[in-house]
């Protein structure tokens, strides 16, 4: 009797604590698995409507072929390569600057470099969208320093565009990424730096053998979660060029917007595109990870 009580009063807690996750559990996969798993096997599915019959591999063999979507996918690997480094150089390098304890109102300009990231998507795409136009203060301002001789197309050109839509997003997630690595660099012991000094180490020594290895899990973090962020890239594109000119700006998810919703819906055809994303997301999360040399 004395071992059963025993082994009921060790066994409480633990059902106790599943207890109190047992709900989110079933919230989490209710809404968040089921989905993803109803989406694995709608992507072996074709049809409209309510008729969508099983088709096994057709829809990969047709996503193999599709022109538009490897435009699209391309689109977005470009975003990718160019706009995530630079943001997290950009907010690596800003958060460094504002962490400096002689800088007077440092509460000032952080909150004016994190307040892009609380405003609303598709405010501050249509906003650039008109700060870019053609007669946009962009324009205006480039004019009257003499540096351009007539407007430039920033919408409706093919390499302008895609270049709007990169200053658009590191505007608004530079200030976010920068948080973080405040937060990082304000746990570094001073006394660090302060021996660097002494014996001799320069700023720039001292950013690149000091702050940048002890940044190394933020910079894993930020790098992951902006990676997402970019492949999933939506609004701006749909508020600011609407994937034009010609599909040279389209991103892979406002692809699977127009194959649901703008052209004939196709929901099996969509959720196979939507796929390549977790797909995407996960090879270049390992990779990362990989040559972060993180073995966790």
């Amino acid at each position: 009797m004395k071992q059963t009580a025993i082994v009921r009063n060790r066994l409480q807690p633990r059902w106790t604590g599943w207890m109190f996750v047992s709900v989110a559990v079933l919230m989490i996969f209710l809404f968040y698995f089921y989905p993803m798993l109803q989406a694995l096997l709608l992507s072996f599915k074709s049809g409209t409507g309510a008729r969508i019959d099983w088709t096994g591999l057709d829809n990969y063999k047709r996503l193999a072929s599709d022109p538009v979507f490897w435009t699209a996918l391309k689109n977005t690997s470009l975003y990718l390569i160019v706009q995530v480094p630079v943001m997290i150089l950009l907010a690596m390098f800003i958060s460094v600057l504002l962490n400096d304890s002689k800088l007077r109102f440092k509460g000032f300009f952080r909150t004016a470099i994190f307040l892009p990231a609380i405003t609303s998507l598709v405010a501050y795409s249509v906003v650039f969208k008109y700060l870019f136009g053609a007669e946009g203060l962009v324009n205006q301002a480039l004019l009257k320093l003499h540096l351009i001789d007539a407007p430039l197309q920033w919408i409706t050109d093919p390499v302008l565009a895609k270049i709007t839509i990169i200053i658009a997003i590191t505007w608004r997630w530079t200030g976010y990424n920068m948080i973080f690595y405040l937060s990082a660099l304000q746990n570094i012991d001073p006394s660090i730096y302060e021996a660097a000094r002494i014996d001799g180490a320069s700023p720039v020594r001292q950013f690149f053998s000091i702050t940048t290895p002890m940044l190394k899990p933020i910079i894993l973090f930020t790098s992951i979660t902006s990676t997402i962020g970019t492949l999933q890239l939506f609004d701006e594109i749909m508020n600011i060029t609407k994937g034009g000119p010609g599909n040279a700006t389209m991103t892979i998810s406002q692809y699977i917007y127009n194959l649901s919703f703008k052209y004939t819906p196709d929901f099996g055809y969509a959720a196979t595109v939507s796929y390549t994303i977790v797909v995407l997301i996960v090879l270049l999360s390992i990779l990362q990870f990989k040559a972060a040399g993180d073995k966790k």
